[in-house]
């Protein structure tokens, strides 16, 4: 199996002889309400009549309770350390650049 992502690069360490790049997943994140989600929910388990009658009273309960964000995605972090000169090879990417790496599962003996 095998996935290829991009990462955005968001930190990069060079200590002369050696580069260390800390990679986070470029994805788009954005915290989600409970409130949002059972909206959405029920929103795509009612028929249209019975979504018409209920939803205005559903907003109006909910807009009563706090809002607590989800998190809607948690993101995959590497840390790479390199030779300088494979760093140099590869552009001397910097900070906010944005790489992609194959995550590929090698099974002993077979290429």
């Amino acid at each position: 199996m095998s996935e290829t992502n991009e990462f955005k690069i968001t930190q990069t360490i060079d200590s002369g002889q050696v580069v260390q790049l800390s990679l986070t997943e470029n994805v788009s994140t954005e915290p989600l309400s409970q409130k949002q989600m059972i909206m959405e929910n029920l929103s795509k388990k009612l028929d249209a009549e019975t979504r018409k009658q209920i939803m205005p009273v559903l907003y109006a309960i909910l807009q009563a309770q706090p809002t607590i964000k989800v998190k809607s995605y948690r993101q995959t972090q590497v840390t790479i350390a390199m030779p300088k000169s494979r760093y140099q090879n590869i552009g001397s990417p910097g900070v906010g650049d944005i790489l992609t790496l194959d995550f590929t599962k090698i099974t002993p003996g077979t290429k």
